[in-house]
């Protein structure tokens, strides 16, 4: 019952009242965003979602435009937000438009598509989360194979609510110790390499 509707009303519910409760946050950081960061407040990209349809991400915005790379456009303002997880805000509204739930293996460009193996692509069988495994792991932290694995394996078992608010608690978890916000050695994530990715 849960996997055929229950998780998507929760989907529907949780959003819509996270939306109401925490909009003086959403409106704080937006003005933050667009006050130490100029236009625009949103980071928008595409992503792959269910079956590997693409949609357009919605994130504030954590680096300063430019063509240098994302360690010099990336400052202690930006850090800031993305180990909070605020900037990942935006994206209950991904959730109300039934691009994303609020629990599922996170989006990744389109342009990764093609360097799935059969058992990663498994995860495009459900809708991608803002929480979730990869996240609930430690997020950069965790190296590409592992993360992938990850959403292949909850997308390869029928979702229940309490594994999914399991998953919520841990990925609050992370967002509040600022945990795996950039990989190791890097500003944020290296990009996905396919199958010759280092394990880790």
């Amino acid at each position: 019952m849960y996997e055929a509707w229950g998780k998507r009303a929760c989907d529907i519910l949780g959003a819509a009242l996270l939306l109401a409760l925490l909009a003086p946050a959403f409106a704080g950081v937006a003005l933050a965003v667009r006050l130490w960061l100029g236009a625009p407040v949103m980071f928008v990209q595409l992503r792959a979602g269910r079956g590997g349809r693409p949609f357009r991400i919605l994130k504030f915005r954590s680096m300063r435009t430019g063509e240098e790379s994302d360690a010099v456009r990336l400052d202690g303002f930006g850090r800031a937000l993305r180990r909070s997880g605020l900037d990942e805000l935006p994206q209950l509204v991904n959730v109300l438009r039934g691009e994303m739930s609020l629990v599922g293996p996170r989006p990744l460009p389109v342009d990764y598509l093609p360097h799935y193996t059969p058992r990663q692509a498994l995860a495009l069988r459900v809708r991608p989360g803002i929480a979730g495994p990869g996240v609930a792991a430690g997020r950069n932290d965790v190296a590409w194979p592992q993360r992938l694995e990850l959403g292949a394996a909850y997308a390869g078992m029928p979702p229940t609510l309490a594994g999914d608010l399991r998953l919520i608690a841990a990925t609050l978890r992370v967002w509040l110790t600022g945990r795996g916000a950039k990989a190791p050695g890097h500003a944020t994530m290296p990009p996905f390499m396919g199958r010759n990715e280092p394990e880790g």
